[in-house]
């Protein structure tokens, strides 16, 4: 079987392999974006709003479909660099049709209690029609959302990374022009924003059903053999992924809270902004990350320790140069960044300007916390994946949202991320240090370097 993550990877082919996978994501994160570009600039700010206060049950959705295809891209990879193909399609096979029920459970739970639920998420008598106008759509669709998470892993598990990407790059062009066309000419207000994302999901939630069905490729739908086991490690796996999303809801409905307390609904309106600039970036070393983990899966499963410690020493020169670029990006472009959400002079421009500049110091450290996680589950080794990520996503960071606004105000707020992220960069060296022998990613040279950054 041949297979693209079966190369001899150096610095630019493994950034092409990986490339695909990180445009994808980007273009994921720009589903959400430009809704909120379209709903702050038709609908209002009042609207932006109410997308966030739902915003934790995207997250919830979103967990699924990331916990089963990060967690079963890795196992799935692993048996194909051990030449286990058979059981290799049956896992596929089974982590989605899993994937799917669980998917149809949060259809039919959340919309039978839609507005309890909205009120739960700290929904004002303001927002709550906006809130289950636009959660109600998302949830019909919560299965596309999922296979299309399925699927951009997938697809460079099989070695077909700009297939997926052709296929997200597709469904972002139709959610954008979508977007204008249901809130603009047909007036459909926020409704039109989670219908054209919906749609834009469809398209390749479809077409990924429709290549893995084919018999003609290696990596394909068979029927599945329920394997408890194969689930169970599959989730575990993926936990770490899975923790990420759940406590990025969990910290969005603290962050609305808070804000809602010292600010009112501008105040949510300039925290969604900020945080549409930290998903974006996420995004992108999510996709990194992704991109690379079947290739580190396969050659983990190969025993070929060469190429590891190539690899790793690859993918953490790139993560912390580009880390430090984005970062002056953000800090210079932050003015310009919050202007294309609301107008220049706005009250939420000027609450959303502050903070989106104190706040983008965190992206000088999340990038190596996202692919220390990510790193250790394509090792398999869940557990650890899972204390980085959840230490990341939600102790460290819970700790600064209750913490930080008690002593500096809603400057605390917009400190949180960065002090949180900066305290995990300390626990993801902790562990390539401690781990490097078992996984055997470093060389002497690599190890003596991590003593000296601890």
């Amino acid at each position: 079987m041949s297979l693209s993550i079966a190369k001899d990877f150096r610095f630019f082919s493994l950034l092409r392999f990986a490339l695909p996978t990180m445009i994808m994501m980007v273009f994921t994160s720009l589903y959400t974006i430009v809704d909120g570009i379209f709903i702050s600039r038709f609908v209002g700010s009042n609207a932006l709003s109410s997308a966030n206060i739902v915003f934790p049950v995207i997250n919830l959705i979103i967990a699924v479909g990331v916990m089963f295809a990060s967690g079963g891209s890795a196992l799935i990879a692993k048996k194909l660099g051990e030449h286990k193909e058979k059981e290799a399609n049956q896992d596929l096979s089974l982590i989605i049709a899993a994937s799917l029920l669980l998917s149809i459970i949060i259809l039919a739970a959340g919309s039978l209690f839609l507005e309890p639920l909205v009120r739960l998420l700290g929904s004002t008598d303001i927002l709550v029609a906006n809130c289950k106008g636009y959660l109600g759509v998302l949830l019909f669709f919560a299965p596309a959302c999922i296979l299309q998470l399925l699927f951009q892993t997938f697809f460079v598990t099989a070695g077909k990374p700009h297939l997926g990407l052709v296929l997200t790059v597709l469904g972002g062009i139709v959610n954008m022009i979508l977007d204008y066309v249901f809130m603009g000419p047909l007036d459909m207000g926020i409704q039109g924003a989670a219908l054209a994302t919906g749609l834009g999901q469809v398209i390749p939630a479809i077409a990924g059903l429709l290549y893995f069905l084919s018999g003609k490729n290696a990596l394909r739908i068979v029927k599945p053999r329920f394997s408890m086991a194969t689930l169970l490690k599959s989730c575990s796996n993926g936990s770490s992924e899975m923790v990420t999303n759940i406590s990025t809801a969990v910290v969005t409905y603290l962050f609305n809270i808070v804000m809602l307390r010292l600010l009112g609904e501008a105040g949510v309106a300039a925290i969604t902004i900020v945080l549409y600039g930290q998903f974006l970036f996420n995004a992108l070393y999510f996709g990194f990350s992704m991109g690379v983990a079947p290739v580190i899966s396969y050659n983990y499963g190969r025993g070929n320790i060469p190429l590891l410690q190539r690899i790793f020493k690859i993918c953490t020169g790139f993560v912390s140069v580009s880390s430090i670029i984005a970062t002056a990006i953000a800090l210079t472009l932050s003015p310009y960044i919050v202007e294309i959400f609301t107008p220049a002079g706005s009250p939420t421009y000027e609450i959303a300007r502050t903070g989106f500049f104190l706040f983008s110091f965190n992206y000088i450290f999340a990038g190596m916390n996202i692919f220390a996680s990510s790193m250790f589950t394509a090792f398999s080794d869940g557990p650890v994946s899972a204390i980085i990520s959840f230490a990341r996503t939600f102790v460290f960071i819970v700790v600064s949202i209750l913490l930080l606004p008690e002593l500096l105000g809603v400057t605390g707020v917009w400190l949180s991320v960065p002090a949180a992220e900066c305290v995990t960069l300390l626990l993801s060296f902790f562990f390539f240090f401690i781990k490097r022998k078992k996984y055997h990613y470093v060389g002497k040279k690599v190890t003596r370097e991590l003593v000296n950054q601890l």
